[in-house]
């Protein structure tokens, strides 16, 4: 376990786990939990590979939340995602009411294999739940050649319409992604709130105060308080995140307008749930009916040149253009997860009270914990 002082102050405590232990862990509680071990290691693979990013709020953290849907009942641990609806470039696929990553890579998988035939891919998943990080499938097309777009609606009610006081949205994501020539691809991953809910949760177990324009109450005052804010963001029904921009002056209407596109065709064009609507309609324990879109395009069926030479051409401009602080040089979208992926190789550092969550979760269906002894 090691100390440091984080962002207000605080004392933070973590432990360095290696990816191959924190994937062993959580394929031994996804089996416990009664999914079959190859489900298990690839849904494991997709966090593991989240955490490796630095992208915490998306990773192995949501493990408890899992949990708490899967005891709800309205999650199937068997899933079988199939194609319900097809034609030469597009498809509807039905995720049976299981977590989302497994029906995610199938839609994106597809989406490629009919883009490089057609030069489109459109795949829409309903009948799902949260599959995590959305760039992480945009950027599996890219490395295919493809260039992608991924959205989804989202579970929790948390996200306030512009000059509004309640909750209306989820943070309803979208990632793009293009392939670069003999580099990383360019990969944008972003909510459409001001910020995911799942951070707030991050930013209360590091006990970080939240920044101003993330969380305001129902007057409309801005909340730093992490615990304050998870709560308001987790169903409280009064105030919650905002919209991307912070407020009005700084963008607030076009994060609004981003989130009901998000929804609409992530969610509505597939046949999946309006948040709202559902809790309205259905029991706890009904599915969470999330939908998910996937977007691939072949840059071989539109422009006359090199595309991936083109994108690399674009980004090394783009990370040329003097900075503002030398310190600090221009990056692009993906660039900070890329260079944590290869620090993070020897080892995840993870927040001891995230921990002390997932030892209750595996204590709780009798899985033995092994993240400790890799403390550092």
């Amino acid at each position: 376990m090691t100390d440091m002082t984080g962002a207000g102050g605080f004392n933070e405590h973590f432990t360095v786990v290696s990816p191959a232990k924190l994937k062993t862990q959580i394929v031994n509680i996804l089996s416990a939990w009664g999914m079959t071990q190859h489900d298990a290691a690839g849904i494991a693979e997709i966090l593991v590979e989240t955490d490796l990013r630095g992208i915490e709020s998306h990773g192995a953290s949501m493990l408890p939340l899992y949990d708490t849907m899967r005891r709800a009942g309205g999650l199937n641990m068997r899933p079988s995602p199939r194609v319900v609806r097809e034609t030469v470039a597009t498809a509807l696929i039905d995720a049976d009411a299981g977590l989302g990553h497994l029906a995610a890579v199938k839609a994106i998988d597809l989406a490629v294999e009919k883009c490089k035939a057609v030069g489109v891919g459109a795949v829409s998943v309903f009948n799902s739940h949260h599959f995590g990080a959305a760039g992480i499938y945009a950027e599996m097309a890219a490395r295919k050649g493809a260039v992608a777009f991924v959205t989804s609606s989202a579970r929790t009610i948390a996200v306030l319409p512009e000059g509004g006081k309640t909750p209306v949205l989820g943070t309803n994501p979208i990632a793009f992604a293009a392939p670069s020539r003999g580099q990383d691809p360019f990969l944008l991953d972003m909510s459409t709130s001001a910020v995911a809910a799942n951070k707030v949760k991050v930013y209360a177990y590091h006990n970080k105060l939240l920044p101003p324009g993330w969380v305001t109450n129902d007057r409309g005052e801005t909340i730093t308080d992490p615990h304050e804010g998870l709560r308001l963001c987790m169903g409280s029904g009064v105030g919650g995140l905002m919209p991307m921009g912070g407020n009005r002056d700084t963008g607030t209407h076009k994060g609004y307008g981003l989130a009901v596109m998000a929804q609409l065709l992530g969610s509505t064009l597939g046949g999946g749930s309006f948040s709202p609507f559902r809790m309205r309609d259905k029991g706890s324990d009904s599915p969470d009916n999330i939908g998910h879109f996937f977007l691939a395009l072949s840059p071989d069926f539109f422009g006359q040149g090199s595309f991936e030479d083109d994108v690399a051409d674009i980004l090394a401009w783009l990370r040329g253009s003097p900075p503002s602080s030398p310190e600090r040089p221009v990056m692009v979208a993906g660039e900070p997860e890329f260079s944590a992926r290869r620090r993070n190789q020897d080892g995840i550092r993870l927040n001891d009270a995230f921990l002390d969550a997932v030892r209750k979760v595996a204590a709780a269906c009798d899985v033995a914990f092994i993240l400790d002894s890799d403390a550092a």
